[in-house]
């Protein structure tokens, strides 16, 4: 019924580079719904590293959904990034930090920033969540068309995975995950833990889901690059970790997540422009 293709914390400037040209020929090869795009596309958010991640991203297949992370801020400018964090992000990627969404009859992506320029305390990488924000996303996402595929997309894991190599230490991200839950979203994707992995959201009798991407760089971590193929149908969302082997990609861990069914029966959302259509909502 639809594919998405995710990948996450590219890093360039760090990139593995044979990883991300196979990583194209594979999203060529392989015809998708969206190519979702979820941060760290720089490593320090210098131009050249900008420009590099806005080729690799204008050679994909279209519709593409890219958010920031938080090594998306030029790191060595402290006034960019206390007043204008994600300038270079939006004019050298061409997506909107902020309020970003894409809408089909059958899928729904809407991006909320868990990355900040500047935090009240001392590890800047860290994630922050507003519930305001969230709010609104959830909102958003609750009026999507019924039994499409609803997608919250962020940098930061809002659940931790235990043992992953890093943590998002989200500020109020088990909040935000929760109203997610119960505005029907299915899967919350995101990045910035380097490996990849899938955990539910228990609400009731429904269960939306955390799903975690692997890195296309040398910041391994000790899983090699990868990335996430989602898969769904009316009954059941897939993901596989697509790794490389040294010389290709080939499918390697799966989830197999039984989709929630109390979203597929909610009164539609009004009238939807089309498959392929990328929006930024209004507000």
């Amino acid at each position: 019924m639809g594919r998405v293709l995710q990948f996450s914390d590219v890093h360039f400037g760090r990139e593995h580079r044979d990883a991300c040209a196979a990583a194209l020929d594979f999203a060529h090869a392989t015809p998708s719904d969206l190519v979702l795009i979820t941060g760290d596309v720089t490593q320090q958010g210098l131009p050249h590293e900008f420009a590099a991640a806005g080729d690799w991203i204008r050679k994909m297949p279209e519709p593409t959904f890219v958010i920031v992370g938080n090594h998306d801020v030029p790191y060595w400018s402290l006034p960019a990034r206390l007043f204008q964090p994600w300038r270079a992000f939006e004019r050298a990627i061409g997506h909107p930090a902020h309020d970003h969404q894409f809408l089909s009859d059958t899928l729904m992506v809407r991006g909320v920033v868990t990355a900040r320029g500047w935090q009240a305390r001392l590890n800047w990488s860290k994630g922050v969540i507003d519930l305001g924000q969230t709010r609104k996303a959830a909102e958003a996402l609750r009026q999507a068309p019924a039994g499409a595929l609803r997608i919250l997309a962020c940098h930061h894991p809002l659940i931790e995975m235990i043992g992953a190599p890093m943590t998002g230490e989200v500020k109020r991200g088990e909040a935000a995950a929760h109203i997610f839950a119960e505005a029907g979203v299915d899967l919350i994707a995101t990045g910035h833990v380097h490996v990849p992995f899938a955990l539910p959201i228990e609400l009731g009798d429904h269960s939306s889901y955390a799903v975690g991407c692997g890195t296309l760089s040398h910041r391994e971590r000790g899983a090699p690059p990868s990335f996430n193929q989602i898969d769904w149908d009316a009954e059941e969302i897939v993901v596989t970790a697509v790794t490389w082997t040294g010389d290709r990609f080939e499918p390697g861990q799966s989830w197999r997540l039984p989709r929630r069914q109390d979203t597929r029966r909610q009164a539609t959302a009004p009238a939807v422009a089309g498959p392929g259509r990328r929006e930024q909502a209004n507000g």
